[in-house]
């Protein structure tokens, strides 16, 4: 089964497209790894989810949004590589949550984003990562994710 076969099975899809905010590739690819830049929690240029974490914040909804990041860069694997299927490991996740110096669940909404590389690849989706807490992201988003892909 491919990996798009995968994703519409879990009732998700790719977004139509991932546009960049400034003058950055999507993605380069470098011997047999694609470094991808860091998408934020929007579809199709439009942020969906808006940072800081607040009084009364919803983890369910912060790993939506790092979901959404992880399906931007699963459009960006696609665009640069040609195949979700070209992909041998996902090599390292890098996530940023917009939130106050004591959020100290910074880490867990980042699992939104891990988990549907796990659901989509197995253990070849499994990966080193950074979690970290920031100010504040482009367009007040809520989370962006970065990540290092190897390519078969």
């Amino acid at each position: 089964m491919s990996i798009e076969d995968k994703l519409a099975e879990i009732g998700l899809a790719l977004p139509p497209s991932a546009p960049s905010r400034a003058l950055f590739l999507p993605g380069k690819i470098t011997g047999n790894l694609l470094f991808l830049s860091g998408q934020i929690c929007e579809w199709e240029g439009v942020p969906k989810y808006f940072g800081p974490v607040g009084d009364g914040f919803d983890m369910e909804e912060g790993q939506a949004a790092a979901r959404m990041c992880a399906l931007n860069l699963l459009y960006c694997i696609k665009a640069v590589a040609g195949s979700l299927d070209a992909v041998a490991e996902v090599v390292r996740l890098g996530g940023f949550v917009a939130a106050p110096p004591d959020f100290g669940q910074g880490p867990f909404v980042v699992n939104g984003a891990s988990q549907l590389f796990i659901d989509l690849y197995g253990e070849r989706g499994r990966h080193a990562r950074t979690a970290v807490n920031v100010a504040s992201l482009p367009a007040n988003a809520l989370v962006e994710v970065d990540a290092v892909i190897e390519l078969r």
